[in-house]
């Protein structure tokens, strides 16, 4: 009789499996003109979900980071698992007003408006290799901005990956670091 453990894993195996399938598109949100990349029916499935962060951690992993930098709020839902299997931290890059204790803050361009992000001024110590983690590469505004404050907190930032890149926008080409994305969309 086979070990319930590893039936267990092999069940959740998904290594052929097509990620874009559990990513549903909803237009016009927030706003008119804007394509929505939802990652909720994805991480609604366990097979789907399991074999992303697999995936994602395989595309990180060969940075060797100290640290994970999760960008609120659903970088957190990537970063976070990813760790795991990665045996590193996780930094919380945050919106305004969402860290305790003195933090250090930085304002940018959205596809759709601006934002300010934050960090605490302490999460990193100087040194460490980190890893900016989004679940999706629009602009690049927002790693950007993650990529200035965790630089000034001493960080060496060695890459960015997102589990998805809108590549029709062009911002990879603007990133100043490694980038990966496990999935691409070249066109809305």
């Amino acid at each position: 009789m086979p070990d319930q453990g590893t039936a267990a894993v092999t069940l959740l195996s998904g290594a052929a499996m097509d990620l874009k399938e559990h990513i549903r598109q909803i237009p016009d949100f927030p706003k008119t003109g804007i394509n929505f990349f939802d990652i909720s029916t994805l991480i609604g499935h366990p097979v789907a979900w399991r074999t992303t962060i697999e995936r994602m951690a395989a595309l990180v992993e060969p940075w060797k980071p100290d640290f994970l930098a999760a960008i609120d709020a659903r970088g957190f839902l990537v970063a976070a698992p990813m760790a795991i299997p990665l045996a590193c931290g996780v930094v919380m890059i945050r919106k305004s007003g969402k860290l305790p204790g003195k933090v250090k803050q930085h304002s940018y361009g959205l596809e759709y408006g601006t934002d300010v992000i934050e960090i605490q001024h302490d999460a990193v110590p100087p040194g460490k290799r980190v890893v900016i983690i989004d679940d999706l590469l629009a602009t690049g505004g927002t790693i950007g901005a993650a990529a200035k404050l965790l630089r000034e907190s001493g960080a060496d930032v060695v890459g960015s990956a997102c589990l998805i890149e809108l590549a029709f926008i062009g911002a990879r080409a603007r990133l100043d670091m490694p980038f990966e994305a496990l999935l691409s969309y070249a066109s809305e």
